[in-house]
């Protein structure tokens, strides 16, 4: 069982003079840089994730999440930088690192034949779980998915949304203190991706560090403590998710149709203003919509309003579209 953690989460508020040192990260990159033949897929990566947080990685496809995914595991090798994870040195150091993590990879790659608790009774000896702990470890992992009335059930015989909580509960099985997941929800209707998350919400009430990829704007926003969006190989902006939809969108996107002069135009006079544009399809987007002065209102005419994501801080900081 791991060691006692601390019940609030670590490197979340500033310390005050007389408070204790902060805790090191459970995971910190330094200028971690990943090359495919001319493809630099990972460039210069700095991110620390605290103990006892959410951590959101929100980006395109192609961002360099599951790369990273794959350089923590040591399924892959940085071609430069620095890695460490839970104070143990990866690569060189990565299997007492993993027998600290869990780790559920985006590809689905149980075991078809057998069934939902042989699934997790062959990772409770491939994590070295004691004997004596095993059919404990087994309920706990059952009960974490809401799988306890498919134990004997053949996985081939599960629902989509039934094996992806399987692949959950397989790598929490040995109780780690750090959890990666993958594109958990990659692929599955919005009513199981939302089962799904109240997984990754108890894992985190349990203390548990997650380090979750996904290019599901919702997802990264009702999970995470922090968001570290990420484009062409490197964080962007990190922070909570309501404090970068306010520091960079603002309360409120309003939506205007270009006039006769054509969208370059329209974006021109709202940067004029001081403000930041996207598109969106045929209309351009005003962030910060709040802040537009009474006589620039005036010329754009009647616009939709909405609330401000964090979409529209990615696109507006990156250019690119999350899906």
């Amino acid at each position: 069982m791991p060691p006692p953690r601390d019940a609030a989460p670590s490197g979340s508020r500033t310390a005050g003079p007389d408070s204790p040192r902060r805790a090191a990260p459970a995971i910190a990159l330094r200028g971690v840089v990943k090359r495919f033949g001319a493809f630099t897929a990972v460039d210069g990566l700095d991110l620390d994730v605290p103990e006892g947080i959410v951590m959101g990685l929100l980006g395109p496809n192609g961002a360099g999440k599951s790369t990273t995914m794959r350089m923590l595991t040591a399924q892959s090798r940085a071609d430069a930088g620095e890695i460490t994870v839970l104070g143990h040195a990866v690569p060189r150091a990565a299997k007492r690192a993993r027998a600290l993590m869990g780790v559920v990879p985006q590809h689905d790659n149980l075991d078809e034949e057998l069934t939902v608790a042989e699934n997790l009774e062959v990772f409770t000896h491939l994590y070295r779980v004691p004997r004596a702990h095993r059919a404990a470890a087994v309920q706990r992992a059952l009960r974490i998915a809401h799988l306890e009335d498919r134990r004997d059930t053949r996985t081939d015989k599960l629902s989509g949304g039934m094996r992806r909580r399987l692949l959950i509960a397989r790598g929490l099985v040995h109780r780690p203190r750090l959890a990666l997941l993958d594109e958990p929800t990659v692929g599955l209707d919005p009513q199981v991706r939302q089962e799904l998350w109240g997984v990754v919400t108890g894992l985190r009430d349990d203390g548990v560090t997650v380090l979750m990829s996904t290019h599901y704007i919702e997802e990264a926003e009702r999970l995470s403590d922090e968001v570290a969006l990420m484009a062409k190989g490197r964080v962007v902006v990190r922070g909570a998710p309501a404090d970068l939809v306010a520091a960079h969108a603002g309360a409120t996107v309003e939506e205007f149709r270009p006039g006769p002069d054509g969208p370059d135009a329209l974006e021109q006079r709202v940067r004029a203003a001081g403000l930041a544009s996207r598109r969106t399809g045929a209309h351009v987007a005003v962030l910060r919509a709040e802040a537009l002065p009474p006589s620039l209102r005036d010329t754009l005419g009647a616009g939709d309003a909405r609330a401000a994501t964090l979409e529209d801080v990615f696109v507006a900081l990156t250019g690119e579209a999350v899906e």
